[in-house]
């Protein structure tokens, strides 16, 4: 696959997962809907800059990126393991952990 292909599919699917619009994402990356549509197009592809600008917006790393959904290569398996267990979690199950979590910071 094409660097350009991948790159315009995994944003899509990013979107997608998120619920971005092309505007909801070019508000949140300061990009223009046009330089988005190119990416989308497959005409141009991002500069590393803008594409940490796009994970940011997703909440994601570059490295979250390119390894694509379920494959976090950047964590350890214990980490891995959090996370799935605080997916499953309610926002109200969430907010205890974290605070549980940042009391044992002190």
């Amino acid at each position: 696959m094409r660097v350009e292909d991948y790159v315009a599919e995994r944003i899509k699917e990013l979107c997608d997962k998120h619920g971005f619009s092309k505007y909801r994402l070019a508000r949140l990356t300061g990009m223009s809907q046009t330089a988005l549509g190119n990416i989308f197009a497959k005409t141009s592809i991002p500069t590393i800059p803008t594409l940490e600008k796009i994970c940011e917006a997703f909440d994601i790393s570059l490295a979250q990126f390119f390894a694509g959904e379920g494959d976090r290569p950047d964590l350890t398996d214990a980490q891995k393991e959090i996370l799935e267990l605080w997916s499953e979690l309610n926002a109200e199950e969430q907010k205890i952990l974290l605070k549980f979590i940042r009391s044992l910071e002190s």
